[in-house]
């Protein structure tokens, strides 16, 4: 189980996250949906250390996380894949995904290379091409199968389709349901109601960094005003 439990954080002066909570187990998919600047990237950023939190709590299967190296909570089993992809242009595909390997905790899935090759077939015929000549499609994936390749527990996916084309879209979507067979905990910030709908369990709205409406996907779809409220554009 991935339990976060009032988190706060902040950039400089600027207070971001304002006790966010929530809490999901294996084999389960919750989406984080919000405006832009409602806090859903700060999330991944504290929960995976990369902004220290100031307050609040990371828990992995009872153990706390918060404070902690970002390095640190990736071994403990939390794997994150960024939105800003963050691939390194300069190696091959093979070698990006060679690096993301680590072995397989107790009770957590366990992926090879092969089979994530076979859901993206695309990525093993271009495994020998420098990661830097990649469609943006191609290089979310690296990025998604690279950080499956470390055997994580529960994954933060920080909104995967944004610019992609369809046809990825529907790869992605695939690979998180893959995911959720699995066992794996996924948190996914998504932006695309029509996908996030297709593949999630729960639902959570943020605004002004905090957790605004937790349910299903036909408790959210039921209430037009938290849409209207939280996530329309005026």
């Amino acid at each position: 189980m991935l339990c976060v439990r009032d988190l706060h954080a902040a950039y400089g002066n600027i207070h971001v996250l304002r006790g966010v909570s929530f809490e999901i187990v294996g084999g389960q998919i919750a989406t984080i949906l919000g405006r832009n600047g409602s806090g859903r990237s700060t999330t991944c950023k504290a929960v995976m250390g990369l902004l220290p939190p100031l307050h609040g709590q990371v828990q992995l299967d009872g153990v706390n996380l918060a404070g902690r190296e970002s390095h640190d909570i990736a071994h403990a089993g939390l794997g994150y894949v960024p939105e800003e992809r963050l691939i390194f242009t300069t190696l091959t595909v093979e070698e990006n995904l060679v690096l993301g390997q680590k072995p397989a905790k107790p009770g957590a899935a366990r992926w090879t290379m092969d089979e994530l090759y076979d859901l993206f077939p695309r990525l093993r015929e271009r495994r020998n091409i420098r990661a830097g000549f990649l469609s943006g499609g191609e290089q979310q994936m690296l990025t998604m199968f690279r950080t499956l390749l470390g055997n994580p527990c529960a994954i933060l996916i920080d909104e995967p389709t944004e610019g992609l084309a369809p046809k990825i879209v529907d790869v992605v979507g695939e690979t998180i349901l893959e995911m959720k067979r699995r066992g794996l905990a996924v948190i996914l910030m998504e932006q695309k109601l029509s996908m996030a709908m297709k593949v999630t369990d729960t639902v959570l709205v943020m605004g002004h960094g905090q957790i605004v409406f937790t349910g299903t996907p036909q408790a959210f779809e039921a209430d037009p005003g938290i849409r209207r409220q939280w996530l329309e554009v005026a």
